[in-house]
């Protein structure tokens, strides 16, 4: 996904990666809405979706998503996180997150989205990340619409 945001930056972008719980997942479940969105963004870009499975759902909701499931120890997310997209190229990677375990990735993510939604998002990650939207479906959406991307961040 090329995307030229004039007087600021161009994005080439690869892979998409994914916070689960309070990102796209409720609770441990996702929405139908959102695996939809889910699969028109993996049309563009390589999803991954990184979580330490809290509600022990992720593997259930993502069967049927093109999408890499990647999980690991709660203790160790916010560095596990970090690894993964340090080992895709952080220049290529867009992320998603609403937690304080995605500070780093998102701090090192070439275009970093917040998300507020229904648990509420870490305060500093805000303050991190390139943009913040109310729920995951606007943030997949901006990636789906790049227009909506330029209109926020030209200069």
């Amino acid at each position: 996904m090329h995307v030229e945001i004039p007087g600021y930056i161009t994005y080439d972008l690869k892979y998409l990666l994914l916070d689960y719980n309070g990102t796209i997942a409720l609770d441990g479940h996702m929405s139908s809405p959102v695996k939809e969105l889910i699969r028109n963004v993996a049309n563009d870009l390589e999803v991954f979706v990184l979580t330490a499975d809290t509600h022990g759902t992720a593997a259930a909701e993502c069967e049927d998503l093109p999408v890499t499931l990647k999980t690991f120890p709660t203790d160790t997310a916010m560095y596990s996180k970090l690894e993964i997209l340090n080992s895709l190229g952080a220049g290529n990677c867009c992320t998603i997150g609403n937690g304080r375990n995605d500070l780093l990735m998102c701090q090192e993510a070439a275009l970093s989205i917040s998300v507020i939604g229904n648990e509420g998002c870490y305060s500093e990650l805000i303050a991190q990340t390139t943009i913040t939207v109310k729920k995951i479906e606007d943030g997949l959406e901006l990636l789906m619409r790049p227009k909506r991307l330029i209109a926020t961040l030209r200069g």
